[in-house]
Parts: C-alpha cells; structure tokens; sequence
C-alpha cells in the first residue's frame, strides 16, 4: 500500500521561490527582450478587455451585497478608459530606453584598478494593493521592465479581476520567452495572510504596499522584507498673504482630477489670519459648486457658519474624497511647522508672489516633494519628460518620491583591475 506524499509547502512560499527563479533569468536577459515583453503585455491586455470588465463586473456585484464603501467601488470599478490608460502606459514603459546596465563612475577608487558603478535589478517585489486592478498590470510593467519578478497580492475585493489581469499578462510573457514566474498571483483562496508574503524575506527583495494609510501600516509593522512604503492623499496648500485667490482655486480642483486615485489631492488648507473674509467667501462658494465637502477649524467655523467642524485627529488623516479642511495660520513660520507635523510629507504647495517665502518653504517643509504656484496633481504617464511613474513616497530611506523605473533597481559596484599585484 503507497501513500501519496503530501505537499505541505504554503502557497507563499511556492510563489515567492518561483518569482525567484524566475528573476535570475529576467536579471540577464537583454533590454530589448524585457521591453518586447512588456510591448506583448499591452497588447494581450487590450485584446482582454471584454474578460477583464467581465470579471471586474462579479466583483462590484459582489463587493455592492457585501456593502463596501464607495470609495473602494470607486477604485475597483474599471472601465475601458481606465483599462485603456493602462495600455498606454505599458506601451510607453516598453519604448523607454533599458534602465538597467548604465555604468556611472564611482568614487571610491584602488590602486591599478579602475572601478565603476552599474543599475541592477533588486530580485522579486512583493506590490500589496487595495482595489486598483489594473495598477497591478502597471506594477508588474514596471518590473519586467526593471528585471524584477513581481509578487502580486491584491485584496478580496477584486479577486476576479486580479486574477484575469494576471492570466493575461502570465500568458504574454510566456509566449515571448520568459518564465511565467515572472508574474506571481497570491490570494486569499490560497490561504494567504498579508503576513504570509511580507515575511518571505529568503526570497522578496523588497515589498511595495498601495492603499489606504492603514494598509501602509499594517505592510510596515508585520513585515520582514524591506518596504518601500507608498503615500496618498493629505496634502497640504499654504495660502500667503500676497497669494492668488485664482491660483489657489486652481491648485485644489486640478489636484483631484487624476483618476481613480489622486495621489497628490489638496485636502488641507492653510490661510493667513490676515485673509479677507470676502476672498474667502468665494473660494469656498467656488468649491461648494464643483462638489466638495467643506471644512474648517473651530476659529473659521465660528466666523462661516457654512463650513463643518474638521475633528483634531483629521488634520494627520487623509480623507481620500472631495473633501477640504481649511485652518487658519499665523504666519508662514507656523504654517511650514504645522505640515511638518501633519502632512503625509510626500506632496504640499504654497501659493505666493514672494521668491523669499517660496525658498523658505520649499526648504522647510520636510516632504518629498513642493509645489510653488503649481498644481501638485499626480500623473503615472506625463506627457512631459521620458519616464513613468507608479507611485510617490514620502519616507526618507529607500528612493523617497516619485517611484520610476530607477526606484526598482540597486547599484553593483564593480572593480576593474589590471592584472598586476
């Protein structure tokens, strides 16, 4: 009588091997191959629309009896503009140069050597996403591009799109020479905790959650691998004495215009004490017609009673909807002090005529990134400049700001010598 041995290795784990071996081929395979690749992957998906939106339809059906908040319907519901930006940014990924192979001289230098510095790919990343189905087929663009397998958990919510995403994108890559590892799906019907990716340290070179801050958190707290830690929302705008009402207008509506995810949203204003009340009278009959939800401290809400009290703790939260809280400051000192302590520090702007108050702010203020006088708004493929981007960061470690294509790769030092000792 033979028993039939069981296989009692966690699907994690499976996953996060055959991402690993996968990466060591993607690591050296050439530029042009990696970049034909991510070209088949646009191709394969915008020949999937009908299945995707198919699949995505369970979801929202599912995710409406389950009574999931708007905004997470907002994020999962795709569409075929959505679907097709997504086209348009992996086709752009594929024409961009190789990011990987480009030597740089290095400072440090021996004796009858000469030595230089070269990109590499990090290995596999872990990408953790909330809703968002198709910045899983961005995320994994990224990586083919970069030389990086890619380990893709998203949430319950969009399993069935998850899952025709990654189908899709395994087969293109398959077809065209590499390993299917190259593309991991993990999901809940594998019995897979967040817990269980996040500590696959042997093998994950580095994991990038995308959501909600509580996400953020929880990938920070429980995990082992290194974590480049997304940021979205909670941005702030100081309004200066010598500030443009117009501009500040402006700034805040463009801010929320990207879709489905306003990375770089102004959700938090700060005004000079000295404002004219009639300015801002209009700034808020303004923002009150194109939708938005209006706050204020208790000092503005005694003086406009139109305005809703803004609760202490939601000056460090981001609301993630139309919604803007404004606050009076006393100056730029205190306004620049008050983001520090309160902004999600990856995007904040000032609205100002003055050079020296703009220097000092974008000084100052401790985030990754400042706007002066310009909309702060996040596009993942600006018609600007060579690059794309997946996200932005705000922590100080690895690669804080916008997260291109150089933010998925590391430095290798190499020393060249000449054959004498």
């Amino acid at each position: 009588m033979s028993v039939e041995a069981v296989d009692d290795c966690p699907e994690p784990i499976k996953s996060a091997k055959r991402a690993e071996q996968a990466s060591l081929k993607l690591g050296i395979t050439k530029g042009v191959d990696r970049s034909r690749a991510v070209l088949a992957m646009a191709q394969a998906l915008g020949r999937a629309f009908d299945d995707i939106l198919e699949a995505n339809t369970l979801d929202l059906e599912a995710s409406r009896e389950m009574a999931v908040s708007e905004l997470i319907l907002d994020w999962l519901k795709l569409t075929p503009s959505r679907l097709e930006n997504t086209v348009a940014i992996l086709q752009r990924l594929g024409e961009l140069s190789d990011p990987l192979r480009r030597v740089r001289n290095a400072e440090y230098q021996q004796e009858d050597s000469q030595s230089y510095t070269q990109l590499m790919p990090l290995g596999v990343i872990g990408f953790i996403y909330e809703a968002f189905p198709d910045l899983g087929a961005i995320a994994a663009g990224f990586c083919i591009k970069t030389g990086n397998s890619i380990i893709l958990k998203g949430s319950t919510e969009a399993s069935h799109s998850n899952a025709a995403i990654a189908e899709v994108l395994q087969t293109a890559i398959t077809e065209v020479g590499l390993p299917a590892g190259c593309v991991e799906l993990v999901t809940a019907e594998h019995g897979t905790s967040l817990r269980d990716l996040v500590t696959q340290d042997q093998y994950i070179n580095l994991v990038i959650p995308y959501g909600r801050s509580s996400l953020i958190q929880q990938v920070v707290r429980q995990a082992t691998c290194p974590v480049l830690k997304s940021a979205m929302g909670n941005c702030y705008l100081y309004w200066s004495l010598n500030g443009s009402l117009d501009m500040v207008r402006w700034m805040i509506l463009d801010s929320h215009q990207s879709e489905p995810d306003p990375v770089n949203a102004i959700e938090k204003v700060l005004i000079h004490r000295q404002a004219l009340p009639s300015s801002l009278s209009v700034l808020w009959n303004s923002l009150k017609e194109k939708g938005f939800e209006l706050k204020g401290d208790a000092e503005l809400v005694e003086a406009f009673p139109q305005l809703q009290l803004a609760k202490e703790g939601e000056w460090g939260t981001p609301y993630l909807t139309k919604t803007v809280a404004f606050k009076l400051v006393d100056s730029l000192e205190s306004a620049i002090a008050w983001i520090n302590q309160y902004s999600s520090g990856h995007a904040d702007s000032i609205v100002t005529e003055s050079y020296q108050e703009s220097r000092q702010f974008a000084l100052g203020v401790n985030s990754a990134s400042t706007y002066i006088n310009a909309s702060p708004r996040f596009s993942r493929n600006p018609s600007r400049g060579d690059s794309v981007f997946l996200g932005m960061s705000n922590q100080k470690g690895h690669r804080r700001g916008f997260i291109s294509l150089e933010t998925l790769t590391t430095v290798k030092h190499i020393i060249q010598g000449n054959g004498r000792f």
